[in-house]
Order: C-alpha cells, then structure tokens, then sequence
C-alpha cells in the first residue's frame, strides 16, 4: 500500500456511500419506506422504485482506489492494493473470493449491494445483483395486469440487458458460469434444483449474446437518449448491440478462440470454445458494421476527445452505455485518485495515474509516424515536442503547463530531478504518493473540482462510438484483411485528433500492429488495456518484464547549468504472471457450498 491514510479514507468513503443512495434524474423517487412485496408490484411508479435500484448496483468504477488498469503495463502506481499480489503472481480461490480485483469491500458473504459499487467480476457479487434482476422479471410477470404492454416491454427489456451485462463481466474475468434466470429458494427448492453447475465457456456466451439479441430485434427500448432526457441511464438499443459486438470480439481473440486457449489445458471448456472458428471474427466484424450502419446516424465522434466526458457533455453522440453519477450525493472520487499530486504548492491527489514510459511510448508524432521510426523526428533528448493530440489532452509530462477551471492560475508539472529548485511532484522512486514513471494522468479528470471526496459528477462511460469503430476495424482485419472498411474506421478516430490518415498497402500484421496501437492510445485508462491484454494473450509477455518511467536530470546538478538528460530506467517493481491469470478462480467458498461446480484451470 502507498500510504496507511489510504486505508482510513477508503473505509469511511465505504461507511459514507453506505447512506446514500443515487437520486438523478430516473433515480430520484420519494423514499417509500412502507412497501411491501404486495405494493412494491401494484404500480409502474412502485416496480420502478426495485428497478432503479438495480441500476443504482451498477459498478461505478470511478470509485476503486484500484483503477484496472494497475493490472496492466500502462499504469504503474507502485505497491498498492490488490494488484500489488496480482503482479506477484499471487491469486487463489481462497483469497478475496479468488478475484484480484474489484472494490476493497470484497467480503464473503453478501447481504447489500450498496458496499459492493466498484465490485464487478466477483461470483458473490455478481449473482447478488443478477438474482434481483430475476426477481423483477419475476414478479413484473406475475402482476402483469398492473402495468402497461409498453412498461411491460420496455422494462423486461432493460433488465434483460442489465442482466446479461452483469454476466458479461463475472464471465470475462471467470469464464463459464452457472446461468440462472430465476430466483432461487433454499425453502421450497430441492438440491438438485438449487445447486446449478457451470455452463461451459461458449454456453455463457451464446446465452449472453442471444439475450442481447433479442433485445436489439425487440426494439422496444429507444436508441439512445441525450442530456436532459428524463430517462438518461437506462438501457437502449444503442447499449444492447455495442454489448453484444464487443463480447463477440472478445470471444474471437487468441486467448480463447483456439484449440489450446491461453490458459492451457481446457478439459471442461470453462476459459476456451476448445476450437479455433474464423466465422468468430466474422460475426463479431458484422455486428459492429451492423451498429455503424444502423445506429450511425444517431452516434458519433464527440469532436473534442478531452472534453468528453465533461458533466455538460454527458449523452454526446458519442456515449453508448454509462452509469449515472451524482456529485456529492453518489459522486466519484476519480480526481481524489489521481492526476497530478501536488498542484501550485497544495497536495490533492493520491497519484494513482501514473502512465508507464511502455504507454508514453505508443503516442505518434504530429506527423502521425511513431516514434521508432527514424523519419519521424523524434528527439529521444526532447521527447516531448511535436507529439500527437492525445499526448497533451491525455499525459501530465516534466514541464507540462496544467490549467483546469478550478484554478486561478496555470501551474507548471516538473517531475525531474532538480537540486537547485527542487518540486513537491520529482519523482523520488519512494512510497509516498508522487509518481515513480515521471508522468501524471489528465484523462477524463474533472475540470470542476479540484479533488474527491465524491465531489465530481461525471457519468462513468462504459462504452463509445470509438471504441465500436475499433472493434469493427479488428474484426474486418481478422477475418478478411485491411480493406477499405478498416482504414475509414481507424482513419475517422485519426483525423479527430489530427493525425494524417494511415498509409495505404499494409498487411494484415501490420494493419493488426496499428489498431492495437490506436486501440491503446485512444482508450488507455479506460478500463480497456486489462481485457485486451488478455484476450490477444500477449498478458505474459507485457506482464513478466520490469516497466519503465522517465528519469530527468541536469548534467550540472549544482546549478543547473548543464543540459537535461533524459534516460528510461526500469522502476523496479518486479511481475509474474502465470497462464492461468489468464482467468480467475472460482472462489472456494462457492465450491464448498456447491459441489457441481468445477474449479478454472491451472487453479485445482
């Protein structure tokens, strides 16, 4: 951990978040303290009150102190929570329900979703939450003859995708799960009939997508809602079928589409399909091509990429799926984590965000070259002039100016070594809170407030129209090669941030290395890196080396009169990542409960 009042504040953000309850917009209702399980179905108005707060259990990631990209090679954030284990090669099923990730509130037992708001790929969790969808399915069914046919639609729909989003992420991070589309009753239910085996990997995954599929052919839900719309938060169209293109995607990569997945030895099909199908890729390419034809009219590239996720800018063109945030009430604390540790003298932020030299590395040139190649201009000695766009709206770097509209005056980010007017931000390669990469994070930070304590109230993007042009040009390339499709794909996220568009004539390997390329720049601390990392099973080779930060110092350290020397140096935190991390434990505890369910490989 990097410091022990870490730990004090996360327990009393825990405490505090206990006693609230969102309340924008959809989620603002009266507090109905009287309701019973015969009035909570006697009225649209009183359902809704259940509904939202399935909602209100959508994981705001925002709040993990333990952004998921620590897992991955982009971020370092020194010795820190879970990850810190993870990177050790540290993951059992009897430790933190056999998941390195999610919320510091991981606890065995689960007896309210409100303590478990970051808490995505937990079985516990997880099946909490998809059990209170079954039981609004349950019960809209049951009293029918109280609702509308279009609330009725409109709502089943809604839980349907918000319960096949739910097994999306248990089933990225676990693999094959035991699916349950009703409640379960210790009471009334024989054993047989209570404990449900694991689906096997392509089982979980048909069954997820074919959900979403008829959601999307039902078309009952509205395309996409904008800013201002009563109704902003909920499920759409737009959600359902950028859902489903991305789980196709993943489903096809490397890590499982193959005979012998990433993982190993498969005998049960629990991480693999246990065969390689090219028609994966095909699929996934003709449901993203799909949401472009289809729905393209309605999304779009949001013109500034820095700007998007400003409160005033919520429900953009660009904007697929969110989670509702509320400053203060159920804010985020996502400026509280990271950015720049020390601002004009005063200390704001845990320095969480802190990019690797491995990441910096990624973003082009002006020129649109990266910077390997030698025609690009690169000066490794002045590695900051002429760079791309997404380097200065994104990376905090050693003589950054940094403005945001809470401060009264520009401050100047120094991250260098210097002996003669020495700054509180100098990577020191310590414990304490200042970044060891000599970079700083300003991605998707709130302009508005200077710090967290659940003060910002920018909504949590889950999906974008980006990221769907990514993961079509991915899936076009695979299955059939760079055709014209793909580059106008790649070439639309290019031109938004003024890069020339990509050469004509690459291969398919080469179009292959310049999507990962523009995939890892244009969503970088997005929660992205880690799934992509796995599913192209390139974890163990990213992950099983040092990373590295930019070390800046004067060759006359006395008075600074010498020149500025740059110089990459590795920053010690040693990782191990074994096969099997390709995919989580089941946790022991649900294996002691249930006997019918079998353990992931590599984890026996």
């Amino acid at each position: 951990m990097k410091n022990t009042k870490k730990i004090i504040f996360t327990i009393l953000l825990g405490l505090g978040l206990c006693t609230t309850s969102c309340n924008e917009d959809f989620l603002e209702n009266d507090i109905k303290s009287q309701l019973t399980d015969a009035t909570q179905w006697e009225s649209e108005g009183n359902a809704d009150i259940f509904l939202n707060d399935i909602y209100h259990d959508l994981s705001n990631k925002w709040n993990s102190p333990e952004n998921l990209d620590n897992f991955t090679d982009d971020n370092d954030a020194g010795f820190y929570w879970r990850s810190y284990s993870w990177k050790q090669g540290i993951v059992d099923p009897s430790v933190n329900q056999g998941s390195p990730m999610d919320n510091e509130y991981n606890t065995a037992v689960i007896t309210n979703s409100t303590n478990h708001s970051t808490d995505y790929a937990t079985w516990g969790a997880g099946f909490y939450k998809i059990r209170k969808c079954n039981l609004f399915l349950e019960k809209v069914a049951e009293n029918s003859a109280n609702f509308s046919e279009t609330y009725l639609k409109q709502r089943t729909d809604e839980v349907k995708f918000l319960r096949a989003y739910l097994y999306s992420e248990l089933w990225m991070h676990i693999g094959g799960l035991p699916i349950i589309t009703k409640t379960l009753d210790r009471a009334t239910m024989t054993p047989a009939e209570l404990y449900t085996k694991r689906s096997t990997f392509e089982e979980t995954f048909k069954f997820i997508t074919s959900e979403l599929e008829t959601v999307v052919n039902n078309k009952a839900l509205p395309v996409k809602f904008n800013n201002g719309d009563a109704n902003a938060g909920r499920a759409t169209l737009g959600a359902a079928l950028a859902l489903k293109g991305w789980l196709e995607l993943y489903a096809a990569s490397p890590a499982f589409n193959a005979a012998t997945p990433a993982v190993g030895s498969d005998p049960n099909k629990m991480a693999s399909f246990g065969n390689y199908d090219p028609e994966r890729w095909r699929k996934a390419a003709a449901t993203n091509k799909q949401f472009m034809d289809t729905y393209g009219g309605t999304y779009g590239l949001f013109p500034d990429v820095s700007a998007l996720w400003w409160e005033k800018n919520e429900y953009n063109a660009e904007v697929i799926w969110d989670r509702q945030i509320v400053a203060v009430i159920m804010g985020s604390n996502y400026e509280q984590y990271g950015g720049p540790v020390w601002i004009d003298g005063v200390y704001y932020t845990w320095g969480n965000y802190d990019p690797t030299q491995e990441l910096v590395d990624q973003f082009c040139m002006a020129n649109g070259k990266a910077i390997s190649d030698p025609t690009s201009g690169y000066d490794p000695q002045n590695p900051y002039v002429n760079r791309e766009k997404r380097f200065y709206d994104f990376i905090v770097y050693d003589g950054a100016p940094y403005k945001q509209d809470w401060m009264a005056k520009t401050d100047t980010i120094y991250t260098r070594i210097d002996k003669v007017k020495p700054s509180k931000n100098q990577i020191d390669f310590g414990t304490d809170d200042v970044g060891n990469t000599g970079y700083y994070f300003k991605k998707k930070i709130n302009p508005l407030k200077p710090r967290g304590g659940a003060s910002s109230g920018q909504n949590y993007v889950y999906y974008r129209y980006a990221e769907v042009l990514l993961n079509y040009a991915e899936a076009q390339n695979e299955a059939i090669g760079p055709d014209a499709s793909v580059y106008s794909a790649i070439n639309a996220i290019r031109k938004r941030s003024n890069l020339p568009e990509l050469p004509a004539g690459l291969t398919q390997e080469t179009m292959r290395a310049a999507i990962r390329r523009e995939r890892r720049v244009e969503l970088c601390f997005e929660a992205k890196r880690f799934y992509d990392i796995i599913r192209w099973a390139i974890a163990e080779d990213v992950m099983n080396k040092d990373l590295h930060g930019m070390k800046i110092t004067n060759s006359s350290p006395a008075d600074n009169k010498g020149k500025w020397i740059y110089e990459v140096v590795g920053l010690n935190h040693p990782h191990v990542f074994h096969k099997k991390m390709y995919i989580n434990p089941v946790p022991q505890a649900v294996r002691d409960q249930n006997k019918e369910i079998v353990q992931n490989p590599g984890y026996q």
